[in-house]
């Protein structure tokens, strides 16, 4: 287990990391359902589910990470990444009571289940390449030191908030102070095609919550003009973030910019959460459509997610790509008036009008795109 060159030629995910990423499938499905059920309710545990998918995306980047640097493919790296998706499993199998009662006790076990794995891969990484040893020695220690101490955390204070918010802290801080030794290879061009496949996965449970609030008003046989028109846009907003992510290539960035990757690759979860969040207050939306719902919460179960979502991609980009596709005065102006509409729209039209208004943005960013592109000789274009 030697690391793979940084400028190895047509890098792409493996079939093994795509099935990784399907358990985390259920996850994310998991949690964006039982958020939508407190949205309904009234009560958003916006907490709840933020402390849920940050166990997700971690758990997620850590492996993410490692395989960009080390994937070897051979019969001991897929067992031990096996083990891994079996911690995912169960720690979705946690993710309800997590979100809906603040039930912690099955996501840490879960989370121990993929540590261990992912500790295991770091150790033998460490014996088998010299040259990082201190590196990955310095993983694994910190990866079993922390499991450890989400396990106390669990057992003597019943996951409270603070000590949620110190773990995170050090979970953080933990690749800054393993990669002092020596930073480990991770391929850009990977790492940027893997966040793009994640988004495409919350983009997808994002369509799922949204067909579950079809069912709800199909089975009630509330069919309306209203209830088509936010099913109809709420697709059609959808399409606009996934058109708009990927008018950001990353990939280039990264790889004349590797400093920067902290701030990038920690930057999306906000982005990750805002797009699994978009799904629940699409579900909410489209089912409260029947009803000629009025309520500012559903308009803003939509709205605050995509002002979050737009205000992320600029801020984790702006670093990475030289010159920059989206401009300040586009994204804050947009994000302003995304904001301000549930106060004076009802949730229907606010769902049409953020719709309208990325897709404006989309429309923007790609002429711009191409402008550069063609007046720079160094600048990709988005569709090369």
């Amino acid at each position: 287990m030697t690391a793979r060159p940084i400028d190895e030629p047509h890098r792409t995910s493996s079939p093994l990391e795509l099935l990784f990423d399907l358990t985390f499938v259920v996850a994310v499905a998991a949690g964006t359902a039982e958020f939508a059920h407190t949205i309904a309710d009234g009560h958003a545990a916006v907490v709840e589910f933020l402390m849920v998918f940050f166990c997700i995306w971690w758990a997620w980047m850590n492996f993410t990470w490692f395989a960009s640097s080390y994937d070897t493919d051979d019969v001991l790296y897929r067992l031990l990444t096996m083990l891994q998706m079996a911690g995912v499993l169960v720690l979705a199998a946690g993710v309800p009571a997590a979100t809906a009662e603040s039930d912690y006790s099955a996501v840490p076990f879960g989370y121990l289940i993929m540590r261990i794995g992912l500790a295991a891969l770091w150790l033998r990484a460490g014996y088998e390449d010299p040259e990082r040893r201190r590196t990955a020695f310095r993983y694994a220690g910190g990866i079993l030191t922390l499991n450890a101490c989400w396990i106390l955390a669990l057992v003597l204070t019943h996951m409270a908030l603070w000590l949620f918010v110190v773990l995170v802290v050090l979970e953080l801080a933990l690749p800054l102070w393993a990669e002092r030794p020596r930073a480990t290879n991770w391929h850009p061009h990977h790492i940027a095609e893997r966040y793009g496949l994640f988004v495409i996965i919350l983009l997808g449970e994002s369509v799922l919550a949204a067909s579950r609030g079809v069912q709800k008003a199909l089975a009630a046989g509330d069919i309306s003009s209203s209830f088509l028109l936010v099913a109809g846009a709420g697709l059609v907003l959808l399409f606009a973030l996934w058109w708009l992510y990927f008018l950001h290539p990353a990939g280039h960035g990264l790889s004349e910019r590797r400093a920067a990757s902290y701030r990038w690759g920690y930057g999306h979860f906000f982005l990750f959460a805002a797009l699994a969040a978009v799904g629940a207050g699409l579900e909410v939306a489209v089912e409260e459509a029947a009803h000629h719902s009025t309520s500012t919460t559903v308009g803003y179960a939509v709205a605050i997610p995509v002002a979050v979502y737009l205000l992320t991609l600029w801020l984790v980009h702006a670093p990475i790509i030289s010159p920059p596709v989206t401009t300040p005065a586009l994204i804050l102006g947009s994000v302003a008036l995304v904001l301000l509409l549930p106060l004076v729209l009802p949730p229907v039209a606010v769902v049409v009008a953020v719709a309208g208004v990325v897709v404006l943005i989309a429309a923007l960013v790609m002429i711009r795109a191409n402008q550069l592109a063609g007046s720079s000789p160094g600048v990709t274009s988005p569709h090369s």
